[in-house]
């Protein structure tokens, strides 16, 4: 066990490393400089002290410099490390919400542990990357410019140091293995929190149609309560460690105080091979303080690190998103061609579809005829690398989709249950197309038929829904859907179920709007009715089913 437990924290270790990436250096140079400029901030004190108020200017000038110099140091290492943690978690939510998108059909993990993934445990590295990193580059090398400095004006006051270190790396050590086991849990407890109460917002009007809010409103409470009282452990073993620190910073400054002035007027009770001058007893009093700087800065970063390593635990057990290989970009209608293709969903006994073959040719339109269940959303969610392909073969034109391959470059697509985004009706129009104008928005609004349903609103394109799309019909939904594949210009043309649940008037109406998308694109509809089907070039329609 300790030796998978070693395997796992060196593991651990290098995911980290990657994911903080060579920026750290940089800062810890620029953490690296204001040690370097503490050193001749304490030479200026020193000096300014010693020569007296007529030779006292040019120290003092240093000293002022160096002081200047740290501020900048200081402030440019804050904003580095900040830009650089900024950078990390971007590529990192986008490594997450890839591996969610791509995650098996038998995946356990819900969609509250994958939004708290994205969002809590990718923030978690924020610490680690901006101010941990640098810190223990840093705290590795600062300490020993001091010793040096130190030692160069007064060796028994850098082995006093050098003494009351090695009692404070123990401390550190026992304060760090009770901190990491409490951080995790901690943090375990945060991400079970934050899960179930996103999956428990998402399914609210289930919880409220039950009446079971009492109940799911007592376990939220007692998953709160559990967190705060880990929290507490957190902060109770931090105060520990935070507090041997500033005892052993306390000691070994006291004592080289001590000392120093001791032997300035020769009141040592013990022989001492060094007689200090004025200067450097108080080059090493303003320095000594120095020497526990980095390692104070270390250790105030380093709940970020034990965070951070927790959250790379769970991180780390995401699946990698698959590489799907690149499609070839088209302007053209593409040739579609299945060829014996099997789907089986993983966990499954049986396929949803076997031995399908069909050629589409460029710029014609299919429609996929069936029952529930005969598997005709599956081949839709197939192109798009929504399902898996596990038998056959499909080609676009004559490139091969493969297993893990999607059309989705090529593709406008339209679901049974199209995505409202909170916002305008304009701003869920352009996430087909971000730069979309007037001209281009108008000129679909009008091909799909959404002119009526915005004359009776005052604000037009710019009316506020909900996520849900409340104050839209399923018809208006399914047309706001089919603007947006309008504005994509792809020349492949995916829709399933465009008119389900509609009325036989607005179904009527949605038709036409699809004859006219259609054209100029090759097609595949999925679709229970009749009456859209008959738009189409040739039918095909699947039984059964699974």
């Amino acid at each position: 066990m300790a030796i998978q437990d070693k395997m796992a924290a060196r593991a651990r270790a290098r995911w980290l490393a990657a994911k903080a990436g060579s920026d750290a250096r940089e800062t810890s140079a620029l953490l690296l400089f204001d040690t370097i400029a503490a050193v001749g901030f304490a030479a200026g004190i020193a000096g300014a002290i010693a020569e007296g108020s007529m030779q006292a200017w040019p120290y003092m000038v240093l000293a002022a410099g160096s002081g200047a110099a740290r501020g900048l140091f200081a402030m440019a290492a804050a904003r580095k490390g900040a830009a650089d943690a900024a950078r990390a978690k971007i590529r990192l939510r986008r490594d997450v919400v890839a591996s969610a998108l791509r995650r098996p059909a038998a995946a356990t993990l819900t969609t509250g542990a994958l939004m708290s993934a994205a969002i809590d445990e990718v923030e978690a590295l924020d610490g680690f990357v901006a101010r941990f990193a640098p810190a223990r580059k840093a705290a590795a090398i600062a300490p020993v410019l001091v010793l040096v400095a130190v030692a160069f004006a007064s060796p028994l006051s850098a082995a006093i140091l050098i003494a009351t270190l090695v009692p404070f790396i123990i401390a550190m050590a026992l304060a760090g293995g009770a901190a990491a086991d409490q951080s995790r849990r901690q943090f375990t407890a945060l991400a079970r929190l934050t899960g179930h109460f996103a999956d428990r917002v998402r399914a609210l009007p289930v919880v409220l149609a039950y009446r079971a809010e009492a109940r799911e409103t007592v376990v939220l409470a007692a998953a709160a309560n559990e967190l705060a009282e880990r929290t507490m452990r957190v902060l109770r073993v931090a105060f520990l460690s935070s507090g041997a620190l500033e005892f052993f910073a306390a000691l070994s400054v006291a004592l080289v105080a001590v000392y120093c002035g001791f032997n300035l007027l020769g009141l040592l009770p013990f022989p001492v091979p060094e007689q200090l001058t004025l200067w450097q007893a108080f080059f090493v009093l303003a320095l000594a303080p120095e020497f526990y700087g980095p390692l104070r800065r270390l250790a105030a970063a380093y709940h970020d690190k034990q965070a951070a390593e927790t959250a790379a635990d769970r991180l780390m057990a995401l699946p990698a998103p698959a590489a799907a290989p690149a499609m070839a970009p088209r302007t053209a209608p593409p040739r579609l061609r299945f060829a014996d293709v099997a789907i089986r969903y993983a966990g499954e006994d049986a396929d949803v579809i076997t031995g399908f073959s069909l050629d589409i040719a460029p710029g014609a339109t299919v429609a996929l005829l069936g029952p529930s269940g005969s598997g005709k959303t599956s081949l839709l969610h197939m192109l798009l690398g929504l399902a898996p392909l596990t038998g056959g073969q499909v080609l676009i034109d004559d490139d091969p989709l493969g297993a893990e391959g999607s059309v989705a470059p090529i593709a406008a697509w339209a679901g049974q249950h199209p995505l409202i985004i909170a916002g305008t009706i304009r701003d869920n129009l352009r996430l087909a197309r971000a730069n979309a104008d007037a001209q281009d928005l108008a000129q679909v609004i009008q091909s799909t038929g959404l002119g009526p349903m915005l004359a009776h609103r005052p604000q037009g394109l710019d009316t506020q829904v909900d996520s849900r799309g409340g104050g839209l019909s399923g018809g208006e939904r399914r047309r706001i859907a089919l603007a947006r594949a309008l504005l994509t210009s792809a020349p492949l043309l995916l829709l399933d179920e465009p008119t389900a649940h509609l009325d036989s008037a607005a179904e009527a109406a949605l038709i036409a709007t699809i004859d006219t998308a259609r054209r100029g694109r090759t097609t595949l509809i999925a679709t229970h009715s009749e009456r859209l089907a008959a738009i189409a070039d040739h039918v095909v329609h699947l039984g059964g089913g699974a």
